[in-house]
């Protein structure tokens, strides 16, 4: 159960081994260096449960790594559990919202459905974060790229919106 008072957001990708972890690596660390690490809850889940119980992506924590990031995270199912203890649940393209959107149980939890593509500013072209799996470098480096970004984004949302102070 998360605790009463912090905002809880679920990062989601299909198997939770390179984009959702990375996401939940960036945006927690945006929360630290804003002083509001006790203000938060932030995890990741994978849509399959291909790699439960696995670090992520070798390739991912790599190119993670020299960016400060370190990908510790050990891979999780979405449970239906997760509608009713989070406040945001942030899939990373329109396949993951759209399977995000037919697990929730009510509507209520349907619109804790965000994608992580609305956030997006500084790379027009990209409205969703793609999947690096069968890429080489650029593509995780790419996916660094728009989580960053659009953490940065979502976090200042977030923040607005819910009139979150240290």
């Amino acid at each position: 159960m998360i605790e009463d008072g912090k905002y809880s957001v679920l990062f989601v990708c299909l198997g939770n081994i390179c984009r959702s972890p990375a996401a939940q690596a960036v945006f927690q660390r945006m929360v630290d260096e804003r002083g509001l690490t006790d203000r938060f809850y932030i995890d990741s889940a994978g849509i399959g449960g291909w790699h439960i119980g696995d670090l992520p992506d070798k390739r991912m924590r790599v190119h993670a790594r020299p960016r400060g990031y370190e990908l510790t995270h050990r891979a999780r199912i979405v449970h239906f559990s997760d509608f009713e203890d989070f406040d945001l649940i942030v899939g990373m393209d329109a396949t993951n919202v759209d399977d995000l959107r037919c697990k929730a149980a009510t509507p209520e939890q349907e619109r804790k459905v965000v994608m992580m593509g609305d956030y997006i500013r500084q790379f027009p072209h990209h409205d969703y974060v793609p999947d690096p799996y069968y890429e080489g470098s650029e593509g995780f480096e790419l996916v660094l790229d728009l989580l960053e970004d659009a953490c940065d984004n979502l976090l200042d949302r977030i923040i607005e919106q819910n009139n979150i102070s240290k």
